[in-house]
Formats: structure tokens, sequence, C-alpha cells
């Protein structure tokens, strides 16, 4: 196979550490800037197949990293169901809340793919303009931190609400994850369906559950949805990121069946390539200050992390995403450094 990220995903061992940047396409790119004021707000742009495909692809033409992640949001799965999704400038994405039980039966299941169908017109664009050396990541945000937002009406501090409604009415409340995982596994297989190489499994609110309820609303559905999607999909790997989990990675590996995992910037790599399952890859794991901060801290611990994995399948990537302060010649800087290691 011709393709390192994914000959890395398969666990075997390449050359060097295939390396793509989670929002590597996004507001700290000048020419996304560009079409992003041409458009009629952030979601209109996610659900414009031409557009999302010419975003995807920038940094590509500037970068050359080794995989393309398609450009959307977690928050198209809540659009699909039915909620109203709408982002603010300065205060992020505000969505009609579900308040209980009750609200539930106002989410339209039957309307869900049709509602995202350009998405996977996206997809099919992308995959049909990347080489074939050069993955394409298809993704979506797992059932848990996506109810935070339908729950929340937007981002949390706390997460009282959600968490609340959890233990006080499990019942309910997994009425609404099963719903949201059931649109999630149509969701990823309809990316793949359209071409989409592996995909990903966004938790970027796992960390603030205590060991029990982040086995009851994190492992259980990302097991769930792993296990539909190998079921349809057997030669197509999972990466799946419980952002903040902690110590709970080592469970979060072992029982959800994920083929990769991406380790937020908190994590030791060196605990983490001791630690972690070894039939699992490792992907991650800088600090995404120090891609702002550049020079030599920034290769420094590049350097420290490509060491840290050297004995087990890696593939690059930052702890979270380029922040919009980013200065684009210091991406270009670390991915012409991750493409040229080793050699000479």
């Amino acid at each position: 196979m011709n393709n390192l990220f994914l000959n890395a995903l398969n666990g075997h061992k390449t050359h060097r550490a295939p390396f793509w940047f989670m929002r590597q396409a996004g507001r700290y790119l000048p020419e996304y800037m560009a079409i992003r004021e041409k458009t009629d707000g952030f979601l209109n742009l996610c659900l414009n197949s031409r557009l999302a495909c010419e975003v995807t692809l920038q940094p590509m033409h500037r970068f050359e990293p080794d995989a393309a992640i398609l450009f959307s949001d977690i928050l198209i799965v809540p659009y699909g169901l039915g909620m109203s999704v709408d982002f603010v400038e300065g205060k992020g994405p505000i969505l009609d809340a579900i308040n209980d039980s009750s609200d539930i039966r106002r989410l339209k299941p039957v309307q869900h793919k049709t509602r995202i169908e350009a998405t996977y017109e996206t997809v099919k664009l992308c995959r049909d303009k990347l080489p074939r050396d050069k993955a394409l990541i298809g993704f979506a945000g797992s059932p848990w931190t996506v109810a935070t937002y339908m729950i929340e009406g937007g981002a949390s501090k706390n997460y009282a609400k959600i968490k609340g409604w959890a233990y006080k009415d499990e019942e309910g409340f997994n009425t609404l994850i099963s719903i949201v995982t059931t649109a999630t596994i149509e969701h990823l297989s309809a990316q793949i369906d359209q071409g989409a190489d592996a995909v990903k499994l966004f938790d970027s609110w796992a960390g603030v559950l205590s060991p029990s309820q982040f086995a009851k609303w994190v492992i259980k559905p990302t097991r769930d949805i792993v296990e539909a999607i190998k079921k349809k999909h057997p030669s197509v790997k999972m990466i799946g990121f419980p952002k903040g989990a902690g110590h709970q990675y080592i469970d979060y590996v072992n029982k959800t069946n994920v083929d990769a995992v991406a380790i937020d910037t908190s994590v030791d790599p060196s605990w983490a390539a001791r630690e972690l399952n070894e039939k699992v890859v490792i992907q991650g794991n800088m600090d995404p200050i120090s891609l702002i901060v550049g020079g030599e801290p920034m290769l420094n611990q590049a350097n420290s992390i490509i060491d840290n994995m050297k004995e087990r399948p890696h593939i690059f990537n930052l702890g979270h995403g380029v922040l919009p302060e980013t200065p684009p010649e210091n991406v270009e800087t670390l991915a012409n450094f991750l493409r040229n290691y080793g050699e000479g």
C-alpha cells in the first residue's frame, strides 16, 4: 500500500511518522478566511460541498500532510436530527436545547442523512481530487460530546445540566444517547461509502466524567459505533479521541476496540507508549501552543514525541486543534521537519 498514513494506521512501522493536524483547515489560513467571508455562516459553508471540499484541500496544497480531514463540524449530526444550530461570532454554537426526556420527540432521526447529504458529496469530491497516496479522514463527534451541546444548548463551563440528567434519569438519557449513536453510525458509514479511508470519533468532553459515567457514556457508545462500522466496513480503521481521559485512556483503548487512539496534550507520550495496548496505534500529541511559538521549542517537542514513539506505529498530530492565531509559516516549518525526519 503506497499510503504512509494508512500503513501506520494498519499497525505497520513506517520509515517516518505520517502526519496531519487537527483543524489543519481553518481560521489561521488566509485562504480559508477569504472563503469564509464570502459565505453566509459557518454551517452554510459546511453544507456547501464545493467550498467545503476546497477548504478541506487548502492545507494539503500548502503543507502536504499525509492525510486530509473532511471540513465539517461535529454538530452536523444534531442539525441532521432536526435541531437548530447557529454559530455566533464570539459565542460559538447555539442550539435549541433539549431539556428533558419529553423533548426527545422533537428529534427526527428519519430525515437525518437527507438533511446533511451535502456532507457526503463533499467527501466524494475530496476523495476524487486527492492523490491515492494521501488519505481522507471522515469524522463525527462521539455521542457524549454531541449530547453536551444538545442539552446545554452550547458550550458549558461545568456540564451541570447534562450530568444531572444522566444521574437522575438514566433511562431517558440513554434514549437520547442511543438516538445519537445510531445517527453517528449512519453518518460515518455514509462518509465511508463516499470514499473516506478512515474515520475518527472526537469525544472532546470525555474528561469531565467520573470513571463510572465514563464507562456508561463514553466507552459503551464508542464500542457500539466501532462494532457497527466494522461489521459493515471491516477494512476501515477507526481513531478515537477521548480528550482529557487521563488514566482512563487505558480502559478506552482496551474496551472500545478502536484501531488508533489520539492522545491529548496532557498525556505524557512516554507513558502512552509504555501503558497503552501495543495493538493500538497512537496519534499525537504536540501542544498547539508550541506550534504558535514555533522555532526550536516546537521542533524540540516534535522530536521528543517521535523519539518516545519510535518502538511502535505512530501518527504525528497535535494534542488538540490548530489555534486561529497560529502563524502558517510555523506549520510549514513543522511539516517540512516531519516530512524529512530521519533523512540525511
